[in-house]
């Protein structure tokens, strides 16, 4: 894994080399460029190359001397060179034409390379050695119950599904291991097995899934005294893949499943189970609390049979 995160840094640097390499033609010799590229005809050639060669000196700074998260700094300038170029190429035709639209597939293979390498710096940035991503949650709640308590309804994974929506079932797969099937969004499930990384009995308790899963994901669930004597602080992290990657959490939040208001949902749900032994449901919150399906409720009207006694 540390090797993974070295090649994190390698490919940057690398990157950052690159730009500082682009940057001596482009301020140097911006008329050969311009020749080169199909853009010879326009007189402001010169001044937007030059200008693109000041821009790559700034990656080139960012990416040698900082985190290799500033490999966003050429995604911003390779979007601004599409656009440039897209808007250059209908006023050329014949060898310039040709020139400008080699150019344009050269930018757009150094996109897809940049955005790589920054989705890959943002996943090892924020998770480390070891953790799946590139989804990080994390949610709290109190409870009025002691940590051992709270701790000993949790880690009875079982019943984990009365108070997590989308969990439809947790089975045990021997004494470290279970086999977990949830709820998708366009009414999809996946599974995954996962094993205990650490149970610390009253304070802690770690998972990971294993090789293997439809969901990549580790978490952990604290469960320390909360200040002033008024029980336990639940708090979750969560880290994750969604299926789908930023698309499928695009549409999971387009739909209503946003990832970390499901967390929160399912914390009050757990705070309703630890105090009262059930989940609250009323006419007004049939599903109890759970946002995306409050969100769908009617506002309230008056009964139609109620009669108004004011005055």
């Amino acid at each position: 894994m540390k090797d993974r995160h070295r090649a994190h840094d390698r490919l940057a640097r690398a990157l950052g080399w690159a730009s500082l390499g682009l940057a001596v033609p482009l301020l140097t010799a911006p008329n050969r460029v311009a020749r080169a590229t199909g853009a010879d005809d326009s007189p402001a050639a010169p001044v937007v190359i030059r200008t693109t060669g000041v821009r790559e000196l700034g990656h080139a700074a960012a990416l040698l001397a900082g985190p290799p998260r500033m490999v966003w700094t050429r995604v911003a300038g390779d979007v601004v060179d599409l656009a440039v170029i897209a808007l250059a190429l209908p006023g050329r035709d014949g060898l310039r034409r040709r020139r400008l639209a080699v150019t344009m597939a050269g930018v757009g293979a150094v996109t897809v390379l940049d955005v790589y390498a920054a989705v890959d710096a943002r996943r090892a940035n924020q998770f480390g050695a070891g953790r799946p991503g590139p989804l990080k949650l994390s949610a709290s709640i109190t409870v009025n119950r002691d940590p051992s308590e709270a701790y000993a309804i949790w880690r009875d994974f079982e019943r984990l599904p009365s108070f997590m929506r989308h969990v439809r079932s947790v089975t045990p797969r021997g004494d470290r291991l279970w086999h977990w099937v949830v709820s998708a969004p366009i009414g999809r499930t996946v599974e995954w097995d996962a094993e205990l990384t650490g149970d610390d009995a009253g304070r802690r308790i770690s998972w990971r899934s294993v090789p293997g899963g439809d969901v990549d994901n580790s978490g952990t669930v604290h469960f320390a005294p909360a200040s002033g004597e008024r029980g336990t602080e639940v708090r979750v992290v969560l880290h994750y893949d969604v299926p789908g990657g930023m698309v499928g959490t695009a549409l999971a939040t387009a739909v209503g499943e946003e990832p970390e208001q499901q967390v929160r949902d399912d914390l009050r749900r757990f705070k309703q189970v630890v105090e009262t032994g059930r989940v609250t449901r009323s006419d007004a919150m049939p599903w109890g609390a759970d946002a995306a399906r409050q969100a769908l409720q009617p506002a309230a009207q008056p009964h139609p049979d109620r009669v108004d006694e004011r005055p």
